[in-house]
């Protein structure tokens, strides 16, 4: 992996990139995870001796590339959760989706997670998800649409499995589309969050810039 891509950070926090294929945080494997690239990044600038500590306050899935931001502090940390919990925390989401979908719409259903994989359920055995969303082009050619997409919730496999739920699979999703694309067209390209120890609100936009969102013009 080349040299991380890191866009904001103080003493509390650092904002950075995460590329597609690297976990957010390690598993039983031996893959890549930025929790563990950014610790070693922090130990080596700052020369520090043992453990590194670096809170892990919300997660991208590994084939979702794009803005992340880590507690360096476990005060920042708690206080990063805090806004999750209270709706201060807002992620923005580009999405490549097939088929043409309506000009905007907000999807709402309740998701259980199994196993590795979530599926839309009912109330009772279901956690509530919920999401905005509005389309910025379509790509008659190839019959694709770019949508923005503003998480309400924060649900395991969200974004993919509703809009796989109203028929609108995600470009290179193999989990919920059975798409033959290898790359999945998701990207988190904004963060808005109250910074964890001044009253300032924080935001942070990126767009992607290589395919399969370069087969759009003019993205941002």
């Amino acid at each position: 992996m080349n040299k991380l891509n890191i866009l904001y950070e103080d003493n509390h926090i650092i904002v950075v990139i995460k590329p597609a294929g690297i976990l957010s945080q390690s598993d039983i494997t031996d893959t890549l995870d930025m929790l563990s690239l950014i610790k070693t990044y922090l130990k080596e600038k700052y020369q520090k001796p043992g453990n590194v500590y670096l809170g892990l306050v919300h997660r991208l899935d590994k084939q979702t590339s794009g803005l992340m931001v880590f507690a360096k502090t476990s005060k920042a940390a708690r206080r990063l959760s805090e806004s999750i919990k209270t709706g201060d925390f807002h992620k923005s989401y580009l999405a490549i989706l097939h088929g043409y979908v309506l000009e905007n719409g907000v999807l709402k259903d309740y998701l259980q997670k199994i196993g590795n994989k979530s599926i839309v359920t009912n109330k009772e055995n279901g956690k509530y998800a919920e999401l905005a969303y509005q389309r910025l082009a379509y790509l008659k050619t190839e019959d694709l649409s770019l949508v923005k997409v503003d998480l309400k919730t924060g649900r395991n496999h969200q974004i993919r499995l509703q809009f796989k739920n109203i028929g609108h699979p995600l470009y290179g999703d193999l989990k919920y589309g059975n798409d033959g694309n290898k790359t999945l067209g998701l990207y988190a390209y904004k963060l808005e969050f109250p910074h964890p120890t001044k009253k300032e609100i924080l935001s942070f936009t990126n767009y992607p810039n290589s395919l399969p969102f370069k087969k759009f013009k003019n993205l941002n």
